[in-house]
Formats: C-alpha cells, sequence, structure tokens
C-alpha cells in the first residue's frame, strides 16, 4: 500500500482487478455504481452489509481483508477502543477488587497486550 494513509483503498484494489465500478456494484447487488463511487471518493462510509460484501469480494481477489481496505479508518478505530479499554481499566481498578473485576482486568488487559504484540508483527 502507499506511504500515506487514504481513508479506504476500494478504488486501488478494484483497478488492480481491472473491474469496472459498474461490475463492482453489480457483485455487491446494488443496482447503480453511485454507491461504489461515493465510497471510492470517500463522500460515504459503506453500511455494514456492503461491508462485509467488500471484505468477502477483495478477500477472494487480493486476500485483502476489510483492515486494510480502511486501513486509515481502522488504526483510528483500533486507537480509540485501545484508549476506552485504558479508561475502563482505570475505572475498574478505582472500584474495588472481587473476583467478577479481577476476571474483566485480565480479559481487558490481556486484548490490550495481544493488541500491541500484533502491531509490532
Amino acid at each position: 500500500m502507499p506511504a500515506s494513509q487514504l481513508p479506504n483503498y476500494i478504488r486501488t484494489c478494484r483497478k488492480r482487478s481491472f473491474l469496472t465500478q459498474e461490475e463492482v456494484a453489480f457483485l455487491l447487488g446494488s443496482k447503480s455504481s453511485a454507491r461504489v463511487s461515493r465510497h471510492e471518493r470517500f463522500k460515504q462510509i459503506p453500511d455494514l452489509q456492503t461491508l462485509l460484501a467488500y471484505e468477502m469480494l477483495y478477500e477472494m481477489l487480493f486476500r485483502t481483508p476489510v483492515r486494510n481496505l480502511f486501513s486509515s479508518t481502522h488504526k483510528e478505530v483500533e486507537q480509540k477502543l485501545r484508549r476506552r479499554i485504558r479508561l475502563l481499566i482505570g475505572k475498574l481498578l478505582r472500584v474495588g477488587h472481587g473476583r467478577r473485576i479481577a476476571k474483566k482486568l485480565e480479559t481487558l488487559t490481556t486484548f490490550l497486550e495481544e493488541q500491541v504484540s500484533l502491531s509490532r508483527a
């Protein structure tokens, strides 16, 4: 992928596959290419069903997961999630102790550690 982060790489992947917007729209189940065009120009975020369809389509064509298609958005969401997890851990630590809180802390801490190790890989 290019060094500068785009909001998504739908157009890049589509062009590599030599598909037109109309053909991608057809594969996604759309009647026109207008939505694909809006997605490619970063004017509209795909709904969940369309996002999953993009993922299946591009995974088949390029072995590209949706997080790579929307790498900029994925990183932003990931950062926000990590920040909220850290805040929740702090909140739970202030609340007190107990078996349930310990399990929650273990789950959240493990998730953060896994995310850090994945980002280093």
